[in-house]
């Protein structure tokens, strides 16, 4: 079934061995031996730019997980997900490869201050030529916290206040410099007119920044905006300000009433639904033939460490699934941290499966399983009746799934008419919204 609209992809990516399965590291297909070269990170930039991926971005958690068995050794020992490289340093190499891929990193409101993001951002948008994206987090864990200084978080409400701020004043301070306020006038000896930069005078409650900015406005003026939030504080965040929502949903009946609620808070803000484009998470075992995918997939959770499995729901939801059984016990022992999103989910489950909190917790994450058809069909299933804009696709066997991806699945999309066959803009912001 052809329709105007195309869908979007965007993947999943960490500077590190382990994307999102906890087995994927060890499979024989995964790459390991150049975590640390920049030609790896070439290679997957190279990969999605071909498959015509909107863009990529990195999930970065600014310390090593400690909250099961309060210990890191789990994490260290079983290749939890971590991020290796710092994000900003990796993103500069894959602009030097590709035209068109947009190239986001995930950096937290909660422990920076506007200046440093905002100049840090805005240098990759000139660098790349309009590619840059943000993904925005509050951050949820205390041991995050306690490498910047603090005891432990704060609220989650105080945090989504202090990120609101946040991005108040990196707008103000990317605006300091009109668009025509460089001229580089060697003749007559003029560079720029003073009168078309400004200070940005931000002050909020958490948040306050003079500027102006040392740099002039860059290609997108601000770069792209991704979120992940699901809380219903974290809906709001996203319909005020998110172009690209990262989202997680159970079934297509979950993922429909989450596309349908953001959308309806976006008008408060003066802004319409299609400049946010809402894409469910997935993660794909393809196969020749469905039982070839079904022994792909069995093989590939054959790998999965349970205590890193436990170590790593842990830390989603910040609390000790070697002590916290029930989801009283759950609540109890969070205090702020953990994703509320995921205890949601956890919670959903239970009642769809009649399962305890601990069962439910426990359960491995699921996997879009399949031939390319099918994979293709579930993709614009979704697609059609209005539960997405397109997905985000989370690494398993990096970069085996994206190649295969990209091979296998993608013509099979374009084919449909659902996906493009070029892009339409050199910037992440024009081809959102192509």
């Amino acid at each position: 079934m052809k329709t105007k609209r195309s869908l979007h992809l965007v993947a999943y990516l960490k500077t590190g061995a382990t994307s999102t399965h906890p087995g994927g590291w060890r499979h024989p297909a995964a790459d390991l031996h150049d975590v640390f070269a920049p030609s790896r990170y070439e290679h997957i930039a190279r990969v999605l730019e071909d498959a015509r991926f909107d863009g990529c971005f990195y999930a970065d958690t600014l310390g090593i997980p400690d909250v099961y068995k309060n210990s890191f050794d789990t994490y260290v020992e079983h290749g939890g997900q971590l991020s290796y490289l710092d994000p900003m340093m990796v993103l500069p190499i894959m602009a030097n490869v590709t035209r068109h891929l947009g190239l986001g990193a995930t950096l937290s409101t909660t422990f920076h201050q506007p200046y440093h993001l905002a100049r840090s951002l805005a240098s990759l948008d000139h660098l790349s030529g309009g590619r840059a994206c943000w993904n925005i987090v509050t951050s949820t864990t205390d041991f995050e916290a306690m490498n910047f200084g603090m005891a432990s978080l704060p609220a989650p409400e105080t945090r989504y206040d202090r990120g609101d701020e946040m991005v108040e004043a990196c707008c103000a301070l990317w605006d300091c410099w009109q668009p025509d306020a460089l001229v580089l006038d060697k003749a007559a000896g003029f560079f720029a007119h003073p009168d078309k930069v400004s200070r940005a005078n931000y002050a909020g409650r958490y948040i306050r920044t003079r500027g102006p900015m040392t740099m002039p406005r860059s290609p997108q003026g601000r770069p792209v905006f991704m979120q992940a939030g699901s809380s219903d504080r974290g809906r709001e965040f996203a319909a005020r300000w998110a172009e690209v929502i990262f989202c997680t949903m159970q079934t297509a009946a979950d993922a429909r009433a989450f596309y349908d609620d953001v959308k309806s808070r976006m008008d408060k803000y003066g802004r319409d639904p299609a400049e946010c484009q809402v894409c469910p998470s997935i993660s794909v075992v393809i196969g020749e033939t469905e039982s070839i995918a079904i022994e792909k997939a069995d093989y590939l959770d054959s790998l999965i460490n349970t205590d890193l499995s436990l170590a790593t729901t842990s830390a989603m939801i910040g609390a000790d699934l070697s002590r916290a059984e029930t989801g009283d016990d759950i609540d109890a022992a969070r205090g702020h941290q953990g994703h509320g999103g995921i205890v949601d989910r956890i919670r959903q489950r239970m009642r769809d499966e009649n399962l305890t909190f601990a069962e439910a917790a426990r359960k491995k994450r699921s996997m879009l399983v399949g031939t390319p058809e099918m994979i293709a069909d579930h993709m614009e299933s979704m697609f059609a009746a209005g539960a997405c804009d397109g997905f985000v696709l989370q690494g398993n066997v990096t970069p085996l799934m994206f190649e295969e991806f990209g091979r296998m699945v993608v013509p099979e999309l374009q084919r449909r008419g659902i996906f493009r066959r070029d892009y339409a803009s050199t910037t992440m912001r024009g081809n959102l919204r192509s």
